[in-house]
């Protein structure tokens, strides 16, 4: 029997690709669809059309496919989504083949897509398919997934309040963070300021409607009114799942027990099981739990966003976002599906669940429903995240390790303070004994040999008696300038989500259990901070990059030394302001219109073309409805000039019939005038009342098209008034006074100082700057163009 042929569906065939592709192509086409306030929102936050946006570019397009798949494609599943784009029908009809990818690249992956290829990700998807809406948004730590969220969360709530009745908007938002998360992170939803997202009109009504709920300890009950709207709760899975035995109960558990039947979740019986209160709980803990469940069951149009917190790869991950999962899992999406069935029984519904992941990929797999990802390599290239430097160390011992790691790091920071924070550096220990008896003890030998102070550390292990309130409190602002602390020990805190944009290295030295926390760790210190692109210094054992090297291929498609030659060709350029200010005139001119109300001229004909029959046929022949009969379908026949039979179906047209009180009002209404006095100038017309009425209702368009806007005419005149005012401005402000020079971070390719070679023949010309950074490379040729073709007096660049 012949051997089966595996269907191999290529790495590169991400559909999230496609879709990016589809939507950039057809973007004009797409916003026609949406309502007048989602594109003022959109606007609002797009850098292109507002210099002040404050999403960067990964935040706002995620933006852009989150409305696109909302009120473009109707909230529709990922795999309905996947199969209309591949048979090009419904929103895709027309789909081109072909296509640029975000990088600029043109890409085979859109020229054909086989059908074998097209069944393996179709079934994939439907694999996965749930009873409700499932995206994922991968985007790599630091780029602002929180704060996209939260974006999010308020798009939904003003189109839910403006469109009340529309299912397609959520009314209210349950916000999941992983597995013993902290939750202080997803606080910014909350600590956020709005207006920087929101138009400033919908600022207000946000603030006095938005309730949030945070489920942070056991005890905490959910207090949220029944069928109420704009509710937004934090909590992780364990503060809202129902209670389930996994384990059979023993002799005792069955003698003190309630003695109440259990059924199996779906069956007939437990269908019924309230009649009987068979699913009373039996102790306080569970109780509350329930309650937290009960009360998501009467809030009607839920949305669930899903933070992963960056901390979740490989395996975790997919079980999180449902892959391969089964009814008895107690993952995070058994949770939500779950109570996506028990809202469904409540006469409600859950609108979609939005994930929020570091990565799009699991393995060698794409996850099937991501539908917009930003990798890491962009990340960098783009100055979202530090660079990155990795070091490597063959068999160190405990304290040559500590010793070396932080000489490295006191002579990399030296001096350095971005936005007034200490730099700090992270040892990450396997298990408490390690820090208390090996870590701490070196570290603190290493500081007494340079003259720093014990103080200077911090240990955070999640235990009592090495971690005090004082302890976490410290470590909860180390992203402020009055923290003092530098040196940080940690046990398992990379694998939590946690945030520090002052950290600027990690040292690993010992292999963990668990190999993907080398991944964790080392992406800690990656997050930005100030107005220039720093680099965070990694410390690992050889083995350490291995592993490393491995779970980046896994989960980011990228080798470690990738890794550190992305951006290597940039570096910080300390930029001087020259002695002499340079200052331009610019000339301002203002237009200002002023409408002067005019007497309505008695007599004036509001439609002359009536008195000639050419100018009237003219004028009206598009608002006719002829129907043309022409005989033959031949090349001979079509090359006739016979118009054929044409026969006037004007009349046939569906119309509204106005009467004398309905064409005042209706005029009334457009010019904001009293109908009386409406009434009274169509009287004084050449046509009088009557005269304009009858063509009126023969072609109801001369009403805007013509009548309106010439009675408008009549009685307002638009003056046009131009002021012209000349400013004189600097070309550079001043730079802080305690640096005395801006910080850039540029490509050493196109960093153009005036001490270089050739330049000084055009310092007389240019240079404002001691050094100019071009953006790009076409930039930098037209600079050089224009000051070696003389064109113009001065030349100057400003960024």
């Amino acid at each position: 029997m012949a051997r089966a042929r595996k269907v191999e569906v290529t790495l590169d065939f991400a559909f999230f690709r496609a879709l990016l592709v589809f939507y950039r192509l057809k973007r004009g086409e797409v916003r026609k669809y949406y309502r007048d306030l989602t594109r003022k929102f959109l606007d609002f936050n797009d850098p292109t059309n507002n210099p002040k946006a404050f999403l960067r570019q990964p935040q706002f397009e995620a933006l852009e496919m989150y409305v696109f798949l909302k009120e473009f494609l109707g909230n529709a599943p990922v795999q309905d989504i996947f199969r209309d784009w591949y048979a090009k029908k419904g929103k895709f009809a027309g789909r081109s083949e072909g296509g640029v990818l975000p990088d600029h690249s043109q890409g085979d992956l859109f020229d054909k897509v086989t059908e074998e290829q097209y069944k393996a990700v179709f079934q994939q998807m439907r694999k996965n398919t749930r009873v409700y809406p499932n995206y994922i948004y991968a985007l790599t730590m630091g780029t602002g997934k929180t704060i996209l969220m939260a974006t999010c969360i308020f798009y939904e709530f003003i189109l839910a309040n403006k469109w009340p009745k529309d299912n397609t908007y959520c009314h209210n938002a349950l916000v999941f963070a992983p597995d013993r998360t902290v939750l202080q992170s997803l606080k910014e939803i909350q600590s956020f300021a709005m207006q920087k997202v929101v138009p400033p009109e919908y600022v207000n009504f946000l603030s006095a409607h938005i309730r949030f709920h945070y489920l942070e300890d056991a005890g905490t009950v959910l207090s949220t009114l029944d069928r109420s709207r704009f509710n937004v709760i934090v909590s992780n899975t364990q503060k809202i799942i129902l209670k389930r035995q996994n384990r059979e109960k023993n002799p005792t558990e069955k003698l003190f027990g309630s003695g109440k039947p259990t059924f199996d979740k779906g069956s007939v019986y437990d269908a019924a099981s309230d009649l009987y209160d068979f699913d009373q709980p039996e102790d306080e803990t569970e109780l509350t739990t329930n309650q937290r469940f009960e009360k998501l069951t009467r809030l009607e149009q839920l949305g669930i966003y899903v933070d992963e917190a960056h901390h979740a790869f490989g395996k975790a991950l997919a079980k999180d976002m449902g892959v391969g999962t089964t009814e008895t899992d107690n993952s995070l999406r058994t949770t939500i599906d779950l109570l996506a069935r028990s809202l469904e029984r409540a006469g409600t519904h859950v609108v979609a669940c939005y994930n929020y992941t570091g990565t799009p990929y699991v393995g060698r797999e794409v996850l099937p429903e991501v539908v917009y990802a930003y990798g890491l390599q962009e990340s960098i290239n783009k100055g979202f995240l530090k660079k990155v430097q990795l070091h490597a160390y063959t068999n160190p011992k405990s304290a040559e390790f500590v010793r070396i790691v932080i000489d490295y790091f006191l002579k990399a920071t030296d001096g350095l303070r971005p936005e007034g924070m200490l730099p700090k550096l992270a040892f990450f220990a396997a298990t408490l004994d390690e820090v208390s008896k090996e870590l701490r003890p070196a570290v603190e030998r290493a500081l007494e040999q340079r003259g720093i102070s014990r103080d200077r550390i911090l240990v955070n292990v999640g235990d009592e008696k090495q971690t005090t309130n004082d302890d976490i409190r410290e470590f909860n602002r180390l992203d402020s300038s009055s923290s003092e602390k530098q040196f940080i020990l940690l046990v398992n805190k990379g694998r939590e989500g946690w945030n520090c944009r002052s950290l600027f290295g990690v040292a690993l030295f010992r292999e963990p259990k668990s190999r993907v926390f080398v991944l964790q760790a080392t992406m800690r210190c990656l997050r930005s901070v100030g107005d220039v692109q720093h680099t965070g210094q990694v410390h690992l054992t050889n083995e350490n990059i291995e592993i490393l090297n491995d779970e980046l291929q896994q989960n980011f498609r990228i080798s470690a030394e990738e890794l550190q030659q992305v951006a290597s060709d940039r570096e910080i350029v300390q930029v001087h302001v020259g002695k002499e200010s340079v200052k331009i005139k610019l000339k301002r001119v203002r237009k200002s219109y002023e409408i002067e109300e005019k007497r309505f001229e008695s007599g004036k004909a509001l439609l002359p073309e009536r008195e000639d029959l050419q100018k009237w046929h003219d004028m009206t022949k598009g608002y006719r409805l002829l129907h043309i009969q022409r005989e033959g379908l031949t090349p001979v026949d079509a090359a006739k000039l016979d118009p054929g039979k044409v026969e006037d179906l004007t009349s046939m047209r569906e119309k509204i019939v106005f009467s004398d009180l309905m064409l005042v009002a209706e005029i009334a209404r457009y010019l904001n005038r009293n109908p009386l006095e409406i009434e009274e100038i169509l009287s004084e017309t050449a046509e009088g009342i009557s005269g304009i009425l009858a063509p009126v209702n023969e072609f109801n368009e001369l009403l805007y098209d013509a009548v309106i806007p010439r009675l408008f005419d009549s009685l307002y005149a638009l003056n046009e008034k131009d002021e012209t005012e000349e400013h004189e401005i600097e070309l550079i402000k001043a730079p802080p006074s305690d640096k005395g020079y801006y910080e850039v971070t540029a490509r050493k390719s196109l960093i153009v100082r005036e001490t270089d070679q050739g330049v000084s023949a055009y310092r007389g010309k240019s240079f404002h700057l001691d050094t100019y950074c071009f953006d790009s490379n076409p930039e930098q040729t037209l600079f050089w163009d224009l000051l070696r073709e003389g064109r113009g007096n001065k030349v100057y660049f400003t960024g």
